[in-house]
């Protein structure tokens, strides 16, 4: 069994949750294409929280008090993190 160290993760346009989880960014694409899909496929680190990782990767820096309260680190999402954007199951 491998060890995985990342994830990709699929959010359709307008949703609120992810509709999916691959650990094969590949099989992740044939999907999307499958499907006609719209939204966006991003890699996401396992073990590790967004904003920890972006923290620790120099991708983030604490400003403020708001910015290490619990509704921000919640709802953290990082555009350094690789991420690719579909319409209709195409890369956009």
């Amino acid at each position: 069994m491998t060890d995985i160290k990342e994830v990709w993760v699929f959010n359709g346009v307008n949703a609120k949750f992810p509709s999916a989880v691959f650990a094969i960014k590949e099989d992740a694409l044939d999907w999307i294409k499958k499907h006609q899909l719209t939204g966006v496929l991003t890699k996401y680190p396992l073990g590790v929280s967004a904003y920890d990782w972006a923290i620790e990767s120099g991708n983030f820096k604490i400003k403020s008090e708001r910015d290490s309260t619990p509704e921000f680190i919640g709802k953290f999402s990082s555009a350094a993190q690789e991420h690719m954007h579909f319409e209709d199951g195409n890369f956009d």
